[in-house]
C-alpha cells in the first residue's frame, strides 16, 4: 500500500491505509466465527474460547514462525486443491439436487450485478495484500506473471470454497454451515464431511496471521506517517496486540444476523475500494506507467509532496458519485431505483474516478518527475529497496 503515496501523498495516503485496517480487522472476526463454530461441532468447545485462540496463535505466529506460515500454505494448497477437487467431483455424481435448483429460470439483471458486486469487492480486497508481499519478489518477476497468478489463485482458490458452501446451503437449507458442510462431504463417503471441514477451516490460520501482520504494519505506516516510530519488537507486538483485540472485540459482538452484516461490511469495503482502485490502476498503468522513486515514497519532503491533490480528489469526487446508486441491505441511494436495486456504484465510481484523475495529472510533468527518480534511486541496490519499502511501511 505504499505506493499509494505516489497518489495520494505521503500523509494522505492514510485514508488508504484505513481503508486497508478495515479490511484487516473486518475480515478477521469472519474467520473466527467460523473457527468457533467448526471446534464448537468437532470438541463442543466454546466459542469465545476459539476466538480468543485464534487470535492468540495468529499473533504468535506472526511474531516469531512468521516464515512458518509460508511453508505451510503452500502444503495446505496442496491439500486443500486436492480435497475440492474431490468435493467437486464427487458431489455432482452423489448429491440427490433438485430439478428446481437444477433449473436456472430466466435471467434477472439485479441479481447477476449484486453477485457481479460481491465477486469484485473480494478480489478488489486482496490488492492489500498484494501489495504488502508482492515488493518481496525478485526483480526477475514481471508485473504481468505477478498479476495473473495472483488473480487467477486468488479467483479459483474463492470460488472453489465458495462452492463448497453454496452446494452445501443449496442440499441442507435448514442446517447450520458447518452442519450442512459436513452433511454435503458426508454424501460421498463417511468421515469425508470432517475432512472438508478441517481442510476449509485450517488455512484460516494462515490467513489470519496475515491480516494480523498486515494490519500490525498498517497501523505502524499510519501512525508513521503523522509521526516517527521506533521500529522495535515492542512496537510490533504492540500493534499485533491492537488488531488482535479489535477483531476478537468483533468476533464476540456476533449474532445470528452476522452473515447478512459480513454481507453489508463487503459492500462498504467495495465501495471505499473502488476510487482508489481506478486511482491506482490509472496511476500504475497510463500515467507513471510503473516508475516510481523508492527513496522519494519515503520521503515527506519530496517528489509526492505531503498531500497529493490529483488523487485525493478523483477518489473524493468518485466516492461521491457513487453514493446516489448505492444499495447497502434495504437502504437504496435516490437514484437506485433506475436500475431496478441493482448496485452499479462500483461501474461508476471506477469510470469518474478514472476519468477525473486522468484529465487532472495532464498537467502532471513525467518527464520532470523521471529526472528526479533516477537521481534519488541511483545506485539503489534492487534487493536492499525490497528492505527499505518493509522498513519503510514503519516510517
Amino acid at each position: 500500500m505504499v505506493q499509494s503515496r505516489a497518489q495520494f501523498g505521503f500523509v494522505g495516503a492514510l485514508l488508504v491505509w484505513v481503508v486497508a485496517l478495515v479490511t484487516y480487522i473486518g475480515y478477521t472476526p469472519f474467520n473466527q466465527v467460523l473457527v468457533g463454530s467448526t471446534m464448537d461441532h468437532l470438541a463442543d468447545t466454546p466459542p469465545s474460547v476459539s476466538y480468543i485462540a485464534y487470535a492468540v496463535i495468529g499473533i504468535v505466529l506472526a511474531v516469531v514462525r512468521y516464515d512458518f506460515i509460508h511453508k505451510a500454505s503452500r502444503w495446505l494448497t496442496y491439500l486443500t486443491g486436492a480435497g475440492l477437487a474431490v468435493f467437486s467431483v464427487g458431489i455432482v455424481v452423489v448429491a440427490p439436487f433438485s430439478a428446481d435448483q437444477l433449473d436456472l429460470s430466466a435471467f434477472t439483471l439485479a441479481p447477476f450485478l449484486i453477485q457481479l458486486f460481491h465477486a469484485a469487492v473480494y478480489q478488489l480486497s486482496w490488492s492489500i495484500y498484494v501489495s504488502d508481499y508482492s515488493r518481496y519478489l525478485p526483480p526477475t518477476v514481471g508485473v504481468r506473471s505477478s498479476f495473473w497468478w495472483t488473480y487467477l489463485g486468488a479467483g479459483f482458490g474463492g470460488a472453489l470454497m465458495m462452492l463448497v458452501g453454496a452446494v452445501a446451503a443449496g442440499l441442507f437449507p435448514k442446517l447450520s454451515l458447518v452442519d450442512a458442510v459436513v452433511k454435503a462431504g458426508d454424501q460421498l463417503f463417511s468421515g469425508f464431511g470432517v475432512v472438508l471441514l478441517l481442510l476449509s477451516v485450517i488455512p484460516l490460520f494462515t490467513i489470519g496471521t496475515l491480516n494480523f501482520y498486515g494490519g500490525s504494519l498498517t497501523l505502524l505506516s499510519s501512525i508513521g506517517s503523522v509521526k516517527r516510530v521506533p521500529l522495535t519488537l515492542g512496537t510490533r507486538i504492540a500493534t499485533l496486540v491492537v488488531i488482535g483485540v479489535a477483531s476478537t472485540g468483533l468476533a464476540f459482538s456476533a449474532n445470528d444476523d452476522f452473515l447478512t452484516t459480513f454481507g453489508d461490511f463487503l459492500i462498504v469495503l467495495g465501495y471505499l475500494f473502488t476510487p482508489w482502485t481506478a486511482v491506482n490502476l490509472i496511476d500504475f498503468y497510463v500515467v507513471r506507467r510503473g516508475r516510481y522513486s523508492i527513496r522519494e515514497i519515503f520521503n515527506p519532503r519530496g517528489i509526492y509532496g505531503r498531500w497529493n491533490w490529483r488523487g485525493l480528489t478523483a477518489y473524493g469526487v468518485g466516492f461521491v458519485s457513487m453514493l446516489p446508486f448505492a444499495v447497502i441491505g434495504d437502504v437504496e441511494g435516490p437514484l437506485a431505483h433506475w436500475v431496478k436495486g441493482a448496485d452499479v456504484t462500483m461501474l461508476v465510481g471506477l469510470a469518474v474516478s478514472s476519468l477525473l484523475y486522468l484529465v487532472l495529472c495532464r498537467s502532471l510533468d513525467i518527464d520532470a518527475e523521471r529526472a528526479v527518480i533516477a537521481s534519488a534511486d541511483a545506485g539503489l541496490d534492487p534487493d536492499h529497496a525490497g528492505h527499505q519499502a518493509d522498513a519503510g511501511h514503519h516510517a
